[in-house]
């Protein structure tokens, strides 16, 4: 998986949303909004190829939480983020 080139995340009022930015982003018509451990994995995987194992590591690696959590966790996420466009496969 990769996030797509036109999208970032930004901060707004203590919130981590993700806008489409520019042109190419411009029939984008859905926020995204995160909480920190999903921006925690935004911010590890932006510009990389990453799959969902990759995401789990990342958790595991920041939080005190058993791979099999972080991988369910991480599925989720990536399954939200590819719902919403904002990740090509």
């Amino acid at each position: 998986m990769r996030i797509k080139d036109g999208f970032a995340l930004r901060s707004i009022a203590g919130h981590h949303i993700v806008i489409g930015e520019g042109v190419a982003q411009v029939d984008f018509k859905k926020m995204v909004s995160m909480n920190d451990s999903a921006a925690y994995l935004w911010n590890n995987v932006e510009g990389k190829d990453f799959t969902v194992e990759d995401l789990a590591n990342l958790l595991t690696d920041k939080y005190d939480v058993t791979y099999e959590k972080a991988f369910s966790a991480a599925s989720e996420v990536a399954a939200r983020w590819i719902e919403a466009g904002v990740v090509a496969r």
